[in-house]
């Protein structure tokens, strides 16, 4: 007698099993934007597609600051992706002979900016192998043998990389990569603790899950061409394709939302500047040049910076702090809309200067600095330093009242003429 024939298994739902792998992430992450989920996830199942496409973007999770869930991003992300290698301070000849083994892996770079800050030293190695690898058929060439008995051999490199750090990463890099802005979660952001002897194994199970269903799309996606948004080209493009395609095999609702986070995304790249200083100046911009005022000019920020005897201000690389480094530094941290703070328009008494408002940093002040000394925060009225020995002038404008001096009033009159 026969044995009875097998049932098919049932085909699996792309889409349900995507929202599964976001609704992970979400138990244990706190992104920035809505858009962060969405590429993060098309990230985790691409890494089990690799072969399917020309390239593979790196994923970058960056802050300002230390504390911000980067760590723990590049941790779920571990339990989700096929032969995970944590490579912290890994050598570039470790990673490509690593890629060039019989499983190739995807490779968890954390604290990247040890490698590649200003005190790191020389790592064009690494960074030449982070750039090739974001391309199949590009490897590294390297002389193997013993003395006068060596020959060069090609090594592959492509291969999935995940990285965070602090600060920002060489152009090249960030170029080929999914940038993800990490910020400290605010008192109403919660998240479920952690716990790798419990949670790895649900991870685990969702990794074989995507692997599974990479399987049955491989084929499809291998010859698919997905459609770009409007004005998505060049580099961006590369970085996308992957993303998309994985998006479409899924179907449901992931390629309208793949293609939104696709121009939300990459609309929001940008150069990345270092802002080592940053939780000072928004400490001190609250507590010492606003002081509760809701906007303030920003020759009179500059005024009240420069002038702390105790802080940098005066000499920041070697000069003053200016209108340019203090808009640079700011724009580092987001409003509560999620916008770059930036300087805008303040209407006065004597004209329309450049300035900041106190809503625009209220969500940085939140996320990043401590709460202020109860005497701080009761204070109703600024103290301000004297500057060039001028007298201390009050004066009240529509919506703000601030306290400064004639020196400023007259630089305030200057810059607007």
């Amino acid at each position: 007698m026969s044995a009875p024939a097998l049932k098919p298994s049932a085909p699996i739902d792309g889409a349900a099993l995507l929202n599964e792998v976001e609704a992970f992430h979400r138990r244990f992450n706190v992104f920035p934007r809505e858009a962060a989920y969405v590429a993060v996830t098309l990230w985790d199942a691409h890494a089990h597609l690799l072969d399917a496409f020309d390239s593979t973007p790196r994923i970058a999770f960056l802050s300002p600051e230390p504390g911000s869930g980067k760590s723990r991003a590049l941790e779920i992300i571990e339990t989700l992706v096929p032969n995970r290698m944590v490579a912290a301070q890994a050598s570039a000849s470790a990673m490509f002979r690593s890629v060039a083994g019989e499983n190739r892996p995807t490779i968890l770079f954390d604290e990247v900016d040890t490698v590649f800050g200003p005190k790191a030293g020389d790592n064009e190695p690494l960074r030449g192998f982070l750039n090739a690898g974001h391309r199949r058929g590009v490897g590294m060439w390297r002389c193997v043998g013993d003395g006068a008995n060596q020959t060069v051999q090609e090594f592959p490199s492509y291969c999935a990389v995940a990285m965070a750090g602090l600060g920002s990463l060489p152009d090249t890099i960030l170029s080929r990569s999914v940038i993800i802005r990490m910020r400290k979660r605010a008192p109403n952001e919660t998240v479920e603790s952690y716990r790798q002897r419990l949670n790895e194994k649900e991870g685990n199970a969702l990794r074989d899950r995507l692997a599974a269903w990479a399987d049955t799309v491989r084929e499809a996606i291998e010859g698919a061409w997905p459609a770009l948004p409007e004005g998505v080209a060049d580099r961006p493009a590369d970085v996308w394709e992957p993303l998309l395609a994985v998006a479409d095999a899924a179907g449901g609702a992931w390629p309208d939302r793949a293609r939104a986070a696709c121009v939300e995304l990459v609309t929001a790249s940008k150069e990345d500047d270092k802002a080592s200083l940053g939780i000072q100046l928004l400490t001190d911009l609250r507590d010492t040049v606003f002081c509760g005022a809701d906007r303030m000019p920003t020759v009179v920020i500059l005024e009240r910076l420069n002038a702390m005897d105790d802080a940098p201000w005066g000499d920041v690389d070697g000069k003053p702090l200016n209108s340019r480094a203090l808009s640079r530094m700011l724009g580092e941290y987001v409003t509560a809309a999620n916008k770059p703070v930036k300087p805008r328009s303040i209407r006065t008494s004597s004209g329309v200067p450049k300035g900041y408002y106190a809503d625009d940093l209220a969500d940085a002040w939140t996320r990043y600095c401590p709460p202020p000394p109860p005497e701080a925060a009761t204070s109703a009225t600024p103290a301000t330093p004297q500057v060039n020995g001028g007298a201390d002038v009050a004066e009240e404008l529509p919506g703000i009242r601030y306290i400064t001096s004639e020196a400023a009033t007259a630089a305030t009159a200057a810059r607007i003429a």
